[in-house]
């Protein structure tokens, strides 16, 4: 990070703590610049988020080169939610300890494994773990879909799954394949609010390990709280099934 972009991001985060100070860096020009925002998070103090028409204003002045944020009264070491958003958006994350002052970046990988990782609604859920494995097996890509936290408990919202499957390129079927999502309801929920990828008897990532018992079928999946990973479909969960769809592209 360069002096006067560090410097910058210290006074906001001096002028903002208790809460955490957010904001992006620009390329404008030859020059890179800092661009603070306002942190819009319904808990300042715990999490930071940009208003999507703030960031639309600095796309206006320049290109968005990386991501900045402070951990009050905190280490600079990443969260799930940091490791989660810096891959989603594809851009550098530098998080500055305050008042400790310490700096640290990170970068996105590229890829992160399907299996394990820490659940963050809206980044690293159980969508996206579906999405990811249609990329990696058969190179399907999908938008990125905005989502809010706890949707599936508001009976005026809009039910995700049911209105957009359509869309997305996926259609009804009677009887799962592998590859087909199944779509159910967990917990107490007014809509469908979780899925996961049907394997059938073949359970095997590549590059990836899980311990597994049984004949199956499986199914990948990555449940609210709790670490992506791959159980046997049965019982309750079959109970919960809702929808199982297939994707035109299902090869």
């Amino acid at each position: 990070m360069l002096k006067h972009i560090l410097a910058a991001v210290q006074k906001h985060a001096a002028a903002e703590y208790p809460r955490e100070c957010c904001g992006l860096i620009l390329a404008v020009g030859r020059r890179q610049v800092y661009f603070p925002c306002a942190n819009v998070a319904t808990e300042p103090t715990e999490e930071f988020r940009i208003a999507p028409e703030q960031y639309a204003g600095a796309e206006d002045q320049g290109q968005v080169i990386g991501v900045v944020h402070s951990h009050p009264d905190a280490t600079s070491r990443p969260s799930p939610r940091d490791l989660a958003m810096c891959e989603a958006t594809g851009l550098p994350w530098h998080i500055l300890s305050w008042p400790e002052a310490d700096l640290r970046t990170i970068t996105p990988t590229g890829e992160t494994p399907l299996l394990g990782r820490p659940f963050v609604h809206g980044a690293w859920d159980c969508w996206q773990v579906c999405a990811d494995w249609y990329q990696r097996e058969w190179g399907v890509e999908f938008p990125a879909y905005a989502r809010d936290d706890g949707w599936w408990e508001k009976a005026g919202g809009p039910s995700l799954y049911e209105q957009t499957y359509e869309a997305a390129g996926f259609y009804r079927v009677d009887q799962p394949e592998r590859g087909d999502m199944i779509v159910m309801a967990v917990g107490r929920t007014v809509h469908p609010n979780h899925a996961g990828i049907y394997l059938g008897g073949e359970p095997k990532l590549p590059g990836e390990h899980a311990e597994l018992y049984g004949p199956g079928p499986f199914l990948l999946h990555h449940l609210y709280g709790r670490p992506s990973e791959i159980i046997i479909y049965g019982g309750p969960w079959h109970d919960r099934a809702r929808l199982i769809l297939r994707h035109k592209e299902a090869q």
